[in-house]
C-alpha cells in the first residue's frame, strides 16, 4: 500500500508526498465535491470524478508558496479554479461576495473569453499579460501556461484600493502645470530683479540730490543767520518775522536733506558707526536747545529731563542725536499749540531673552545689580496713534495723518539707527491720549 506525508497549505487544502523513492519530487493533490467528507483534506470540487489526483513537480509548488503574498490561482484551460491561495480567495471574496471556488477565473475575474487566452498559448506566448478593471480598481493578471502538469497559473498584481493610475491625458496636464510653474517663475525673478533695480537708482537718485542741495541750503541759512543777527543792518519787526518764517522753511528742507541722506545710506547699506564713548546728556541737552525756537514758534512746551547717573558709552553721538531729532520733529507735527513734549534719558536694565530661558525666581537672583541700557522717550500730548498703525509708522514712506507735512521717513529713519546700534524702538499710544516714543541703547556697544 502506497504512504502518503501529508503537507497543509492551507486550512482548506493538503499536499501529500508520496513515500516512494521513484516519485520523491512530486507532490499529490487530492480534493473532494461537497458531498463526500474526507478527514483532514479539503479542497475543490472536479468536474466529472469525486476524486481526482494531480501530480506537481517540487519547483512549482515551491514557487507557488513563496509568492503567497499576491493572488495566485491555478486554474484549467476552462478557467476552473484547481488551487488558489489566501491572497486570492481573500480577493475574490471581496469583490463577488460569494465563494470563490464556485467562480471562473476567465469570466467572473478576468472578463474574458476563455477562447482567446487558449489561443494565445497556442500561438507560443509564454505569458499573457493583460488589466483587470474591477470598479475603481485596477490591476494587471499575468497569464503563465505550465505544461507538466498541464494548468494555468494566474498572478495578479493589485494596487490599493482607490488608486487610479495616471492616464496619458493627465500625465500631459501635469507636465503643463510644471511648465506653467516653470515660466511663472521666471517671470516673478525677473519682475523682482527689476523692481530691485529700480530701487536702487531710485536710492542713488536721493543721495545725489540730497547732496546736490545740502550746499545751497547751508548757504542760505547762513545768510538768514547773519540778516537776523543785523550783521547786515537793522531789521524791522516786519522784516525779521518775515526771515524768521524763512529761515524756518529752510531748516525744513536741511532736515528732509539729511534725512534723504540717511535713508540712501541705510538702503545701499554704507551706513557706518563712528563708535566713540561720549555723553548722551550732552548730547540730547544739545539737542534739546537746538530744537527749543522751534517749539517756542509754534507755542508747544519743550521739556527736558536727565538723569545725572547715566555714564558714558560708546555710541555714535551724531546717528544718536539724529534718531532722537526725528522723533521731535514728529512729536512737534503732531502737537497742537499750547500742548506738551517731554525729551527724557534714565539707565535701564534691558533683561534680553535668550532661547533657555531660566525660571523667575532664578533671573530675579542673579539679575545684574547695575543697568546695562539707556532708556530715551519722547513723549507728546497729540491726538494719540490708533493701535492697528503701531508697527507700520516705523516703515518706509508712512504717514497714518495725511494733512501733515513730510515724507514718513522720519520714524523709519529712526529704527534703523537704533537697531544698527542694537538697541530697539517702539511707541505706546491711544487715541486722543497723546504718545510716548521710546528707544533703548545698550551701552556695552562692541
Amino acid at each position: 500500500m502506497c504512504k502518503w506525508n501529508a503537507f497543509a497549505i492551507d486550512s482548506r487544502k493538503v499536499l501529500c508526498q508520496h513515500e516512494d523513492s521513484a516519485r520523491e519530487n512530486f507532490f499529490l493533490l487530492q480534493w473532494r465535491d461537497e458531498t463526500r467528507e474526507m478527514p483532514g483534506i479539503i479542497a475543490i470540487p472536479t468536474v466529472a470524478d469525486q476524486r481526482k489526483v494531480l501530480a506537481l513537480p517540487f519547483g512549482f509548488v515551491s514557487a507557488l508558496l513563496e509568492a503567497a503574498r499576491i493572488p495566485i490561482w491555478l486554474a484549467e484551460r476552462t478557467g476552473r479554479v484547481l488551487l488558489s491561495n489566501e491572497s486570492a480567495r481573500q480577493y475574490l471574496e471581496s469583490e463577488s461576495g460569494s465563494d470563490s471556488s464556485r467562480l471562473n477565473l476567465f469570466t467572473d475575474l478576468l472578463k474574458v473569453e476563455p477562447n482567446l487566452i487558449a489561443q494565445k498559448i497556442d500561438a507560443g506566448e509564454p505569458e499573457v499579460e493583460m488589466e483587470v478593471v474591477r470598479g475603481e480598481r485596477k490591476t494587471r493578471a499575468r497569464i503563465q501556461w505550465i505544461a507538466d502538469p498541464g494548468c494555468l497559473l494566474v498572478r495578479l498584481e493589485t494596487e490599493p484600493a482607490g488608486r487610479v493610475a495616471p492616464d496619458a491625458a493627465t500625465q500631459l496636464t501635469v507636465q503643463e502645470l510644471l511648465q506653467e510653474r516653470e515660466i511663472t517663475y521666471r517671470n516673478l525673478l525677473a519682475a523682482y530683479l527689476k523692481l530691485q533695480e529700480v530701487n536702487r537708482q531710485k536710492t542713488v537718485f536721493l543721495a545725489s540730490a540730497a547732496h546736490e542741495l545740502k550746499t545751497p541750503l547751508a548757504v542760505i541759512k547762513g545768510y538768514y543767520d547773519l540778516m537776523l543777527a543785523g550783521s547786515l543792518g537793522r531789521l524791522t519787526d516786519k522784516q525779521r518775522d518775515i526771515l524768521e518764517e524763512s529761515k524756518e522753511s529752510c531748516e525744513r528742507l536741511v532736515r528732509l536733506v539729511s534725512m534723504f541722506l540717511n535713508y540712501s545710506a541705510l538702503e545701499s547699506g554704507k551706513l557706518v558707526l563712528q563708535l566713540r564713548e561720549n555723553d548722551l546728556r550732552d548730547c540730547l541737552d544739545d539737542l534739546a536747545k537746538r530744537w527749543s525756537e522751534a517749539f517756542q514758534r509754534k507755542g508747544v512746551k519743550l521739556e527736558a529731563s536727565f538723569d545725572p547717573s547715566i555714564p558714558p558709552f560708546r555710541f555714535d553721538y551724531q546717528k544718536v542725536q539724529q534718531a532722537a531729532a526725528n522723533l521731535l520733529d514728529n512729536s512737534l507735527k503732531h502737537t497742537p499749540a499750547g500742548g506738551s513734549v517731554t525729551l527724557k534719558a534714565g539707565p535701564h536694565f534691558w533683561e534680553r531673552r535668550v532661547s533657555a530661558v531660566a525660571p523667575a525666581e532664578e533671573r530675579r537672583r542673579f539679575r545684574l545689580p547695575r543697568p546695562n541700557s539707556v532708556e530715551v522717550s519722547v513723549t507728546d500730548s497729540g491726538p494719540g496713534i490708533a493701535a492697528e498703525h503701531h508697527q507700520e509708522i516705523f516703515e518706509d514712506f508712512v504717514r497714518v495723518d495725511r494733512n501733515t507735512s513730510g515724507m514718513g521717513l522720519g520714524l523709519a529713519i529712526a529704527k534703523r539707527l537704533i537697531q544698527a546700534h542694537r538697541g530697539k524702538i517702539w511707541v505706546e499710544s491711544e487715541p486722543k491720549s497723546g504718545s510716548k516714543f521710546t528707544f533703548l541703547l545698550p551701552m556695552d556697544q562692541g
